[in-house]
């Protein structure tokens, strides 16, 4: 009596709430198909370093479910995702000596990767003792800038996480978690 109803539970699909997107990064690295300098990890929630980081530290969280945009994240994703950005957001500044951070999560505009993932980026510092650079003009002396020249030029001067690099960053958030 009961073979149909299991033949009939081993065939079904699984629901789209339970699907990956093998064409997403995040979802291949949450999968472990591609590497990561992960930070943390739970059974919901994922963090590690960015590859193009805008400063050292740049860590994202990235929910393990595939979801495009955080306005149709559930509830339970979505509390889980807040409680590590916090956690990390507390290693982060102790792993890095700054305080200051920007955390943003992007929906649509300027979302370079369609799965919900939180920035958290240590600001720029302007004490040349960090390892966080100053504004630099282009004779090498510090300048004041404007917030939007400041910005083009910490884009333009992204450049990939080297591998020694990013284990011994990864590291020493783990070890304030």
């Amino acid at each position: 009596m009961t073979s149909f109803i299991i033949r009939d539970h081993v065939s079904r699909a699984a629901p789209p709430s339970w699907q990956t997107d093998p064409d997403c990064p995040f979802c291949r690295i949450v999968a472990g198909d591609s590497p990561a300098f992960r930070v943390y990890e739970n059974e919901r929630v994922v963090a590690f370093l960015d590859i193009l980081p805008l400063r050292p530290g740049h860590t994202l969280v990235v929910p393990k479910r595939h979801v495009k945009r955080v306005s149709e994240l559930p509830g339970e994703d979505a509390a889980a995702v807040g409680e590590v950005v916090s956690k990390v957001a507390g290693a982060l500044v102790k792993a890095v000596g700054n305080t200051a951070l920007n955390v943003v999560c992007n929906q649509e505009y300027a979302q370079a990767v369609p799965h919900v993932h939180y920035h958290i980026i240590p600001a720029p510092t302007f004490d040349s003792s960090t390892k966080i650079s100053p504004p630099m003009n282009e004779a090498g002396t510090k300048q004041v800038l404007s917030h939007k020249e400041m910005h083009r030029k910490e884009f333009e001067s992204r450049t990939e996480l080297e591998e020694e690099e990013g284990e011994e960053l990864a590291k020493r958030i783990r070890a304030h978690l």
